[in-house]
């Protein structure tokens, strides 16, 4: 081993922790392509809303998405290699879905786009500051060590989930909440390619092939582009036979650089206070503020435990640096105008390739700031061939089930409420929230509320709060 080498293996703990250098280098391209998406997605969603003044990000009113595509790749690229360097885990960051649509769709129509990037960063500093007093590193050490493996749990139903829909095999119905394929038919050509990578990826996983699931996400590309050569499906809105986001062709242009620099003067801390009322802006940074703060706990311990990282008590090492650089992500999104940036549940892909070191989130975050100049790349990869990763490794987070003692209805109650309402909420949040408000009431009534954490009674009451945002604006007319 060269010095060079081991200078690296011993930053990194790569031995200490039964991997290898090559291992973390196919980890961290194996998220990277499981999560590229959000450097199209992120863009659609944010770069085409309008603010109240009839302005879109960057100013104007035409839509800057090649900016915000530059803008979403190089935050997440920095703070990708800033969580692998100072948290040293295989944890990757990007833009959080769910959070940019409701700062797109809740917060900009009320105010200007400088004034709602202004409130997430405001987010940001005050995760930020309950991560230096000690608080949110606490909170986390204060959930009983069953109710972190009902969250890796559930996370792992909720990322098959999210790979089923966003490949097309499960869809919103007509007569039911949800279908298989087209009218229960799998009638199109994109599901095809799905349930052939997620075949081919399972048998090699099954096979303990190395590198399966990144020669899954490959693999699966390559047969999208051969069958959209032949067949020519198309991305149409209006075809739901269609591919889901991107069409997958050999693209005619390979590269482009937009300066996402220019993003960061376009925030104003303050200014929603005075556009809107006081009370309207603090629920808004609530339930930012709530959202990021409980999603980025579940994911860091399903992704974590999946990377063998949690002990036996569900701590994981490193959790301050870890959640400080999470919360360093809220208010960075906010500064570059790109929404709050947290830890992507995507990143189990890597792990499930093998990844347990920063390594691998160093390589996720380098590909992150190449993609700013080869954007038209990043498009080639479909849905439905990172897809099937997501389902694979939705089975791997979901095996440990089997460490919830069921037949303790303390705690299997509240376990079985976090694992299910999260992917049928779709909201890592609202899962933790339902196990956490279960597993109070249950021991009050049982007689046991001295069992309950300090802090867990404060942190269920945030989330009565949380729950009851929608009654509250009614209430104060807001």
């Amino acid at each position: 081993m060269s010095d060079t080498s081991g200078v690296i293996d011993r930053f990194f703990a790569i031995s200490a922790r039964g991997s290898t250098v090559s291992r973390e280098i196919r980890g961290g391209l194996a998220t990277f392509f499981t999560m590229a998406y959000i450097v199209v997605l992120n863009p659609i969603i944010i770069a085409y809303g309008k603010d109240i003044d009839g302005q879109v990000i960057g100013d104007g009113t035409t839509p800057n998405v090649a900016l915000v595509a530059a803008g979403t790749a190089f935050v997440a690229g920095v703070l990708t290699i800033l969580m692998g360097v100072v948290g040293k885990v295989p944890f990757a960051m990007a833009a959080g879905l769910g959070l940019n649509a409701f700062v797109t769709f809740n917060i900009a129509t009320l105010m200007s786009w400088e004034e709602a990037m202004g409130l997430v960063f405001l987010e940001g500093v005050i995760i930020a500051i309950l991560v230096l007093t000690g608080l949110r590193t606490a909170v986390f050490h204060a959930i009983p060590a069953q109710l972190k493996t009902a969250i890796s749990v559930g996370i792992g139903l909720f990322i098959a989930l999210i790979g089923f829909v966003d490949s097309g095999f499960v869809r919103k119905a007509a007569g039911t909440p949800l279908e298989m394929g087209i009218a229960g038919n799998l009638t199109s050509w994109p599901v095809f390619v799905f349930i052939v990578g997620l075949l081919a990826t399972a048998a090699m996983v099954a096979r303990k092939v190395k590198g399966a699931i990144l020669i899954g996400i490959v693999g699966t590309t390559v047969l999208a582009i051969i069958v959209e050569a032949i067949v020519k499906v198309g991305n149409s809105p209006d075809n739901p036979a269609a591919w889901r986001l991107n069409r997958p062709v050999v693209p005619e242009e390979i590269f482009g650089f937009h300066n996402p620099l220019v993003l960061f003067t376009e925030f104003d801390p303050f200014g929603a206070f005075s556009r809107i009322s006081v009370i309207l802006a603090v629920l808004f940074v609530f339930t930012l503020l709530i959202t990021d703060f409980f999603d980025t706990m579940g994911t860091i311990v399903g992704v974590g435990r999946q990377a063998n990282l949690v002990g036996e008590d569900g701590t994981l090492p490193r959790t301050r640096e870890i959640l400080l650089v999470d919360s360093i992500g809220a208010a960075a999104g906010g500064a570059g105008s790109v929404s709050s940036n947290t830890t992507y549940i995507e990143s189990a892909a890597g792990v499930g390739e093998g990844a347990r070191t920063g390594l691998a989130s160093v390589v996720t975050g380098l590909l992150f700031l190449v993609a700013i100049f080869f954007a038209p790349l990043v498009r080639v990869v479909p849905y439905e061939a990172a897809a099937p990763a997501l389902v694979v490794v939705g089975f791997m987070m979901m095996t440990a089930i089997r460490d919830i003692e069921w037949n303790d209805y303390e705690i299997s109650i509240p376990a079985f409420l976090t694992v299910v309402v999260m992917p049928f909420t779709y909201s890592i949040s609202n899962g933790i929230g339902a196990g956490f408000i279960s597993y109070v009431l249950i021991k009050v009534v049982r007689g046991k509320a001295r069992e309950v954490h300090p802090l867990l009674w404060g942190v269920t009451a945030l989330f009565v709060v949380y729950f009851a945002i929608g009654p509250i604006r009614v209430l104060f007319g807001v």
